[in-house]
């Protein structure tokens, strides 16, 4: 049995997905149901359960209203963490918790590596810097998958509001002076559902991964892809006008570069992510086929 914990969030709907299409015995737990700050919610669910391995997918990941929500960052980004590792410890249990791009400042030319230095810039990136460290420290049997630019068909997501912006605007502007990696929630699901065994067996893999999309490009890359994807089915071609960071503004800082180097990952246990445009191609075309569906059914 595993453990989810952050089921109602886009990764862990996801990981429930996969989870039902590979016959994984896998189970769900809502912040509602148990919020991983919470110590007492936290043993209850764990005995309730008695799982092999937990997956912390539940995070604050609010990166502008964290610059000002910090309280809120840290209970969900480094204390929820630490109680999740230290119950998981008490037990015995292997930890598997997903952290972010967002812990580098974006100022290395080249795509990081895990043992690069961290220098978080906003209070998203120390929080999700801080929960790394909490989880070290306290359960030695964990496993830390940095991912990046996450979107999929459940949740919000930068390819959701494409999408809908998409529908109604004739021009999306968009920065064009970031660089990442985006990763599917399919792709990052599968990943975790797939290393899970050795992690459960014991096998000694534990320590901080990088698991993104193949491939590097901009957030205005990103918004003309999903725009060319949808365009066949709904007509709609918007522009897409590549502007720069200065001329969005936003509360927390991003990195300028987000490029995820994730050779770690697939040295060890074989895996590697499929390329950014097949996924947002395919998750595209399934979002516009669903709503299509749902509005002829309507009608």
């Amino acid at each position: 049995m595993i453990l989810v914990f952050g089921a109602n969030g886009q990764l862990g709907q996801e990981l429930a997905r996969a989870g039902a299409a590979r016959g994984v015995a896998l189970a769900g737990v809502s912040r509602a149901a148990a919020d991983i700050a919470d110590t007492a919610a936290v043993g209850q669910a764990l005995a309730q359960h008695q799982p092999r391995l937990v997956i912390n997918a539940a995070a604050y990941t609010k990166v502008d209203l964290a610059e000002t929500e910090i309280e809120a960052a840290r209970q969900g980004n480094e204390v929820g963490p630490q109680v999740l590792a230290q119950a998981c410890a008490a037990l015995s249990l292997p930890l598997v918790h997903v952290s972010t791009d967002y812990v580098f400042d974006g100022t290395k030319s080249g795509a990081y590596v895990e043992t690069d230095p961290i220098a978080p810039t906003g209070s998203y990136g120390r929080s999700k810097a801080a929960g790394e460290a909490a989880v070290r420290a306290a359960n030695p049997r964990h496993v830390i998958i940095r991912t990046a630019w996450v979107y999929g068909e459940f949740g919000h997501n930068f390819l959701k509001t494409m999408l809908r912006l998409a529908a109604t605007r004739d021009e999306l502007r968009v920065v064009a002076d970031q660089r990442g990696c985006p990763t599917s929630t399919t792709d990052l699901a599968d990943a975790l559902l797939a290393i899970a065994p050795r992690l459960i067996a014991g096998d000694d893999v534990w320590g901080t991964y990088h698991f993104a999309g193949a491939g590097v490009t901009t957030w205005h890359g990103f918004a003309s892809r999903i725009v060319a994807a949808q365009a066949p089915l709904t007509g709609r071609v918007p522009r897409v006008t590549p502007i720069t960071t200065a001329e969005y503004p936003t509360p927390a800082r991003r990195p300028a570069n987000s490029a995820l180097d994730c050779a770690k990952l697939a040295r060890v246990f074989g895996l590697r992510a499929q390329p950014w445009e097949d996924e947002t191609d395919r998750i595209t075309r399934a979002l516009v086929a669903a709503q299509l569906g749902k509005t002829a059914h309507v009608a």
